[in-house]
């Protein structure tokens, strides 16, 4: 018997009315009118035709599940970063990875370290669980290792880290990357984010994947949303220490992956000709929506150093980043607008295509003129 009476319907934990939701990057104005959409980090490129093909021609077979081992698309990634297949494991985008590394690793009374202005999932993955998500100071938007040190206590589990980090762009070196593992007790679990991994140079590589191969305590996850051109798929993968993977096939949800899916990731992935080409271009444009904002100095417009196919670009003059993103947005084009994360003065751009570039910095030069 219980002191007090129960309840008229059922509530939910107190951790998870403590969540605020994830808002997706917009797609439609207010009136419901299709924008361009520079607010979700896709390809504007598309899907590589190898990709393609394999979707459409496993597409035939819709009676059937998928393999629910994805041994194709684990043995194609595997292949392509010398890795053991056995240790990778394939999620519902990388989201779903974050969040299943969150449940396996940390609970109730728990602390799960991100940084701030991090990607928005990993205060839901620590709420999810119940566990007190703990918010690392940035340095210039950036990651701060140091930080991340002094805020471990006796009760931190998880450190979710994104390299290159979303939604500012910025990133860590290798020695920094190694620095923060060394740092951590062998108990913590680290949780290295590569989601725009594919975005850097080969010289800027962070050592995360050998970091994973080596060490108990490491897992990296990456995405095909991003340069593969999959988001509609939604298809990630992760790579660690065997005791790890095992922990999260435990908790996955079965057939995560569908059939064309896999085919088509496995494709991808091999594909290293529309890679190239996809981070050429992306290297050209965003570049250039750099160099534009800059020009734009005296207007009090900004932007962070960025390594991945987005640029965070701050307004601190007359044309406030609320203005900015409403009058793109009456022109067609939504950008992503962050308040909510604490960057009410930014707007993060996409990298789009040329037309979309040339038109966005546009745009930019004439709202910040009247302004």
């Amino acid at each position: 018997m219980t002191d007090s009476a129960p309840l008229p319907f059922p509530h939910p934990k107190e951790w998870i009315a403590a969540i605020a939701p994830y808002v997706p990057g917009k797609a439609a104005d207010a009136s419901g009118r299709p924008v361009i959409k520079l607010s979700a980090n896709e390809n504007p490129l598309g899907t590589g035709a190898a990709a393609r093909a394999a979707f459409a021609q496993a597409s035939a077979d819709l009676a059937t599940y998928p393999d629910p081992g994805a041994a194709l698309l684990r043995q194609a990634i595997a292949a392509q970063h010398g890795l053991d297949p056995a240790r990778v494991i394939y999620g519902t985008g990388s989201d779903e990875l974050l969040h299943i590394a969150a449940s396996a690793y940390a609970g109730p009374g728990d602390e799960i370290i991100h940084v701030r202005y991090g990607f928005s999932v990993y205060e839901i993955a620590a709420r999810r669980v119940g566990a007190v998500p703990v918010v690392a100071p940035d340095k210039d938007y950036g990651t701060d290792i140091d930080a991340i040190l002094a805020c471990v206590t006796g009760k931190t589990r998880v450190v979710f880290v994104a390299n290159p980090n979303n939604p500012t762009g910025t990133y860590s070196s290798r020695a920094e990357i190694t620095r923060l593992h060394a740092g951590l007790r062998p108990d913590i679990l680290l949780v290295i984010d590569q989601a725009y991994a594919e975005y850097l140079e080969p010289e800027e590589e962070d050592g995360a994947l050998a970091l994973a191969e080596s060490a108990p305590n490491v897992l990296v996850t990456r995405t095909f949303s991003k340069i593969h051109g999959l988001a509609a798929e939604r298809i990630g993968w992760g790579y660690g220490s065997a005791p790890i993977i095992d922990a999260l096939h435990r908790i996955r949800a079965p057939f995560n992956v569908t059939t064309a899916g896999q085919a088509a990731a496995a494709a991808a992935i091999a594909d290293t000709a529309w890679v190239q080409a996809s981070r050429a271009h992306n290297r050209v444009w965003r570049g250039y929506l750099c160099n534009e904002v800059a020009a734009l100095g005296n207007f009090g417009l900004s932007y962070v150093p960025s390594s991945a196919n987005f640029v965070l670009a701050r307004f601190a003059g007359a044309l406030t980043g609320q203005a900015a993103f409403e009058g793109l947005m009456a022109a067609g084009y939504a950008a992503r607008w962050l308040p909510g994360q604490g960057l009410p003065d930014c707007l993060r751009i996409t990298i789009g295509t040329e037309e979309q570039m040339r038109a966005v910095a546009r745009l930019l030069r004439e709202m910040a003129t009247r302004a």
